[in-house]
C-alpha cells in the first residue's frame, strides 16, 4: 500500500488545497492529511475546527479508491511521515517563491530520512493565487471569498469575522 502525507496548517482549507488532495489521490492508496498545530502562525481556526472543515470537505470529493484520514501533528514533518508509514510527502506549489522554501525543506528532510520522497504538485493555474493568508484577509475586510473556498468554509470565515 502506497501511503502519502499531505501536511499543512489548512487555516482554512481552500479550493487550491482540495485540488492538490484530489490529484494526490491518484498517486497513493492512502492519503494522510496532516494538520499542523504550528502555534507560531497563530491560526484563526482552532485545530478542531480545521480538522472538522477538512473532514467535511473530504466527504464531498471524488477520491476514487483512496482512503483519506485527517490527523493533527506537532512534531517534525519527517517524523510524522514515518509515524503514519508514508513513503511520500505531497507538497503543493503555487509559485517560484514557494519552491525556494520547499527546496530547503526537502534537503533537510532527506538528510534526516532518505527513504521518504517528496512529490511536488503544481496548483492548477486558476488556483495559483489562492493562499489561506489572503483568503482570511479578504474575509476580514468583508470581501467575497466564494471563488477560493467551499460554501461551508466561507460560512465559517464569515462567522469568525462577525465576532471580531
Amino acid at each position: 500500500m502506497r501511503i502519502g502525507l499531505y501536511p499543512g496548517t489548512f487555516d482554512p482549507i481552500t479550493v487550491g488545497h482540495i485540488d492538490i488532495i484530489k490529484r494526490a489521490c491518484t498517486l497513493v492508496d492512502r492519503l494522510v492529511i496532516g494538520v499542523a498545530i504550528n502555534r507560531d502562525k497563530g491560526p484563526l481556526f482552532s485545530l478542531e475546527e480545521r480538522v472538522e472543515m477538512i473532514e467535511r470537505n473530504m466527504s464531498k470529493i471524488d477520491k476514487g479508491s483512496t482512503e483519506i484520514v485527517v490527523v493533527p501533528f506537532e512534531n517534525l514533518l519527517i517524523d510524522m511521515a514515518q509515524e503514519v508509514g508514508a513513503s511520500v510527502i505531497i507538497r503543493g506549489l503555487r509559485a517560484v517563491s514557494d519552491f525556494e522554501y520547499e527546496f530547503q525543506l526537502v534537503g533537510m528532510n532527506r538528510a534526516m530520512n532518505d527513504q521518504i520522497e517528496t512529490v511536488f504538485l503544481m496548483a492548477e493555474a486558476k488556483h495559483q493565487a489562492v493562499a489561506s493568508r489572503l483568503v482570511k484577509e479578504i474575509a476580514r475586510l468583508g470581501g467575497d471569498v466564494s471563488p477560493f473556498v467551499t460554501k461551508g468554509v466561507q460560512n465559517a470565515l464569515n462567522e469568525k469575522f462577525a465576532k471580531k
